[in-house]
Parts: structure tokens; C-alpha cells; sequence
């Protein structure tokens, strides 16, 4: 009988009541790559496109147990993590990580939803720098985000070159700085490899606030390629064509910051630039 062949991918992060981020905007991202997904809850929101109305943070027991519900029995092939709350939570997670082999570790580094609300506490900070990010395979911060784990503004392109060089240096193999933030005509993300490599991923800047778990879903669509066995380059490539996709095809949900599409296609849009 065959056993764990099909690739499987798990998300480690907080969910979103509304669907459009957090563990559902996962889950749907793994199911759109063709992976098996799974989840470990670190924390329950309550909210909507509006915004967050309210957080809680799951218990680190019941958080054990979903590692070791899932280890016993899956044959996970690559991880991804999303909000983890708060300096206890992401030790938390840190020590399961040490236990079991989930393959890659993509490390999307949540800290503000869309509404402004905080879903990562500023005590986690350091925790995640000198704790988490040695684990991972990949990381892939926005621009406020990068500018707090380096500790400088990161607002231009050589600013965004040096972020992510100072980020592999904390141990993390590969660096996608998101340059959505940047108020240029086109959006750009700057990407380095663990090999030196370097380059830019560009794509037309659409004019929408139907942006909601962009993040999330980006760094999930990774994870699931990884699982599958794809390169990290190809892995990036198609995770931007994956969102760029989900964002030119736009829903009409909720009142707010919507949410991405999760089954529109892959974009044709995407241009990889090596200066």
C-alpha cells in the first residue's frame, strides 16, 4: 500500500474568521499547487475585511500537540509560519521545530494586519531574530517588516539589497524583500539566494484594495512547491506569478481590504531583472 506519497505542506500560524488571510488563505493556496494541506493553529482571530476585532492565542500545550498529532503520522515536506503572537508562542514553535523534520521552514514574519491591529508582540521581536530565523530555509518580509528585523528604514532598492544581506546573516538561507510598500510605478521584489545569487522580480502595480493575506498567500504558494519538490527559484517565481494572478483577478468580498482570489491563474506578467 503506498503511504505519504502525495506532497504534504503545513501552515503554522493564526487564523482569519474571514478567510482571506492567516490559515484559511493557506490552506487555499495548497489546495489551488496541487498539496496536501494541514495546519497548526498558534492563534484565533475574530475578523472581517474591516479589520481585526480580536485575537487569542492558543494554549503551547494544545500548540505540542498539534506537532506531535502531525509528526506521528505525515510525511510533511516543507512548513511555512504566519502569525505567532507573542514571545512565549514563538519559543513555542521554535522548540517543536527542533523535534521534527518538516522539511524547509518559508518564514513569513507577520506583525500588523491590513487594519493596523498588532499580531505579533514587540517582546517576539528578538525571539523571532535570534531564535526563529535560523531556522529558516526562506523569509520574506514586507518593507515595515524587514525595517524591524534590521533596525534601519528600508524605503529604496539599495536599502532593500542591504536589508536582505544583513538578514542571511541571522541565518537565513534565502531573502525576498517585498517592495510593495515602495511608491514606484511598477512593483518590484528583490530576491537573494543563499548562493549569492541576486535579482528582481517586477510586475505591473495594480491600483485595488483588494489586497488582504497577499503575504500569506505568497509565502504559502512557496511552501507548497517546495513540498512538491520544486527549486527555490522556481518556487519564488511561481509563488509571485501565483499572487500576482490572485490579484489581478480580483473578488468582490466584504466591505474593506478584501481578499486575493485563490483560483485565478498563474500571471503571465511576472519579469525577472538581473542588474
Amino acid at each position: 500500500m503506498t503511504i505519504n506519497q502525495t506532497p504534504q505542506v503545513v501552515t503554522i500560524a493564526g487564523t482569519d474568521s474571514g478567510g482571506g488571510a492567516g490559515v484559511q488563505a493557506d490552506l487555499k493556496t495548497f489546495q489551488a499547487r496541487k498539496a496536501f494541506g494541514m495546519s497548526i493553529v498558534v492563534a484565533l482571530t475574530a475578523q472581517n475585511t474591516l479589520g481585526v476585532q480580536n485575537s487569542f492565542p492558543v494554549p503551547c500545550d494544545f500548540i505540542n500537540d498539534q506537532f506531535n498529532s502531525l509528526a506521528e503520522d505525515f510525511k510533511i515536506k516543507a512548513a511555512k509560519t504566519g502569525m505567532l503572537a507573542d514571545r512565549e508562542h514563538v519559543e513555542c514553535v521554535v522548540e517543536n521545530l527542533k523535534k521534527v523534520d518538516f522539511g524547509p521552514l518559508v518564514v513569513d514574519p507577520v506583525m500588523i494586519a491590513k487594519g493596523g491591529h498588532a499580531l505579533l508582540k514587540e517582546d517576539a521581536i528578538e525571539t523571532i531574530k535570534t531564535k526563529l530565523l535560523p531556522f529558516a530555509f526562506l523569509v520574506t518580509p514586507n518593507l515595515p517588516e524587514a525595517e524591524v528585523l534590521v533596525g534601519y528604514p528600508v524605503t529604496t532598492e539599495e536599502e532593500m539589497k542591504q536589508a536582505a544581506v544583513d538578514l542571511q546573516k541571522l541565518g537565513v538561507n534565502h531573502v525576498i524583500i517585498k517592495g510593495g510598500h515602495l511608491e514606484t510605478k511598477e512593483a518590484k521584489d528583490y530576491v537573494l539566494l543563499e548562493t549569492g545569487e541576486d535579482y528582481w522580480l517586477k510586475t505591473k502595480r495594480i491600483k485595488t484594495i483588494k489586497t488582504h493575506g497577499t503575504g500569506d498567500t505568497f509565502s504559502s504558494c512557496i511552501a507548497a512547491e517546495l513540498a512538491k519538490g520544486t527549486s527555490i527559484k522556481e518556487a519564488i517565481y511561481i509563488g509571485k506569478q501565483f499572487i500576482q494572478g490572485a490579484i489581478e483577478e480580483g473578488l468582490f468580498v466584504g466591505h474593506g481590504h478584501g481578499p486575493t482570489n485563490h483560483w485565478a491563474e498563474l500571471s503571465e506578467s511576472v519579469e525577472e531583472i538581473i542588474e
